[in-house]
């Protein structure tokens, strides 16, 4: 009676707007006393949160992705893109996908792509000739384009909370998320093929200028990935030296920001969000800990196996499952679920690997999934359109990047291609 009424209280809670990270916090309180557990325990589990290598990666590239979003970096990046594959039908349209990838990647599943890049892109392909609905649904699908790119916060989470290499899932991602580009790019080229948009002509001058202007951005992401993958240095490494060239290059050789003044302004925004993660991530490592002590994971799949003895009928509730999960709130979806789902998935035969990519993909299509999808009403606020409008806009990305997902889980060696030892 007294757990009815306090997942009563707790529900109403909810509702009223309390944190999310206080409710997962009271939830594991109630479940440690009800247990007759020391809840010094979920403290233990902030100590043990302390000591993971990786942690230092997130401050970090949160901190350099802001940085970029500060500066003039994004424009110099879309001209040197537009420059290149302007010429296409479908050129602009995949200059919007390649840069908000890119941005993405860099500043995390936080929203920033819309609200910064939108004003930039979304008039340059109604400008173009682009159908206002193709623009709007790519814009909207553009929010969350770019998560299975390195270094993406939710694949440091995921890494972090599932026990995995992080250098391993940040190449692990590459080949799923340029397929999904390359899926995007081709339905690009035939709207921008049916729509007779106007061309940027090729010129090399032009190539040539735009290069030099973004010179010091481009290498980046080739930093990052070349260095993991030569084993030059590792993730963590990488999101120290990521940090400060992003300094060294917007503060003192562009300038486009001041060391005294925006960078003082950016470090308090970026860790903003870093800290709301890393207390919900404290709050939720204490409550799967109490779920991992109670066998929960060994429960599930007792009951699961009863009903589901295919792996193929798994990996589809699998995903639908994590769906749902993602719409509702992504961070907690990762390191609640996670825990709980990664021994249930590997009776099933599921690699921890894949099964990570498969979750970084259904974090990407839950962001554009009505009715509760972010992008959607970041979409719907930055550009003025009614979310019906935004709904039937984002339908045929919906179903593209759903069809990637399918594929991808489904064919398995298409994400474990770099995973090594963890095949």
């Amino acid at each position: 009676m007294d757990l009815i009424i306090a997942g009563v209280i707790l529900l109403l809670l909810s509702v009223v707007g309390t944190p999310m990270f206080a409710l997962i916090a009271a939830v594991a309180l109630l479940a440690f006393h009800n247990a007759g557990i020391d809840t010094a325990a979920i403290i233990v589990e902030l100590n043990r949160l302390a000591d993971f290598p990786a942690l230092i990666a997130i401050p970090l590239f949160t901190f350099a992705g802001y940085l970029l979003a500060e500066s003039k970096a994004p424009q110099r990046l879309m001209n040197f893109v537009q420059a290149l594959f302007g010429w296409m039908p479908g050129g602009t349209a995949i200059v919007a996908l390649c840069t908000t990838a890119v941005f993405t990647a860099f500043t995390g599943a936080s929203g920033v792509t819309i609200i910064a890049m939108g004003g930039l892109l979304y008039p340059s392909l109604l400008n173009h000739g682009y159908p206002e609905k193709f623009s709007l649904g790519l814009m909207t699908t553009s929010g969350s384009l770019g998560l299975l790119f390195p270094p993406s916060l939710p694949i440091i989470l995921y890494a972090l909370v599932a026990k995995i290499s992080l250098d391993t899932l940040f190449l692990t991602g590459l080949v799923p998320g340029i397929f999904l580009l390359m899926v995007l790019s081709a339905y690009s080229i035939r709207i921008g093929n049916k729509a007779r948009v106007k061309l940027v002509p090729f010129r090399i001058g032009t190539v040539m200028s735009a290069f030099k202007d973004a010179a010091w951005e481009l290498p980046l992401p080739f930093i990052v990935i070349g260095g993991i993958y030569g084993g030059i240095f590792t993730a963590t490494e990488a999101s120290a030296i990521t940090a400060f060239y992003v300094v060294i290059v917007e503060v003192f050789v562009r300038r486009d920001l001041k060391l005294f003044s925006d960078v003082p302004r950016v470090v308090r925004q970026s860790m903003v969000l870093v800290g709301a993660i890393l207390v919900m991530m404290g709050a939720a490592l204490g409550l799967t800990n109490y779920l991992i002590d109670q066998e929960i994971p060994k429960m599930l799949f007792t009951f699961i196996s009863q009903f589901v003895s295919s792996k193929v009928v798994f990996l589809l509730i699998l995903n639908v499952f994590i769906l749902i999960m993602n719409m509702i709130e992504i961070f907690s979806a990762i390191i609640i679920i996670v825990p709980i789902i990664v021994p249930v998935a590997m009776q099933y035969g599921v690699n921890p690997v894949h099964l990570g990519i498969i979750f970084l993909l259904n974090l990407e299509l839950g962001y554009m999934t009505p009715p509760l999808g972010l992008n959607l009403f970041l979409s719907s606020i930055r550009f003025g359109k009614p979310l019906p409008s935004v709904y039937k806009a984002v339908l045929p990305f919906f179903i593209l990047v759903l069809a990637v997902l399918l594929l991808i889980t489904y064919v398995p060696h298409l994400s474990l291609l770099f995973a090594g030892g963890d095949r």
